[in-house]
């Protein structure tokens, strides 16, 4: 199963919290405890190390574009060939 990691830059959210409805792992909240320079509380990853996969709804639904998203994806196998030494 691929794996993601969000980068969020605080600075920039608004809090406007539409990241939170789009993810589907529900791995995103707004930091009720943190105000921003701007004073809005900023998106943030409930469970960093959580299943996040990757997809990007997160990112794609931001107003603000303050939502980077990387995708990586486990090594494949390498295939093994008979008779080959």
């Amino acid at each position: 199963m691929p794996k993601g990691r969000v980068v969020i830059d605080e600075e920039r959210c608004k809090g406007c919290a539409l990241c939170t409805s789009a993810c589907p792992s529900n791995l995103m909240a707004l930091d009720q405890a943190r105000l921003n320079a701007h004073g809005y509380h900023p998106a943030t990853l409930v469970d960093p190390g959580g299943q996040c996969t990757g997809c990007g709804l997160c990112a794609v639904i931001c107003p603000e574009a303050c939502l980077s998203v990387f995708r990586t994806r486990a090594a494949r196998p390498k295939p093994v060939l008979a008779g080959v030494n």
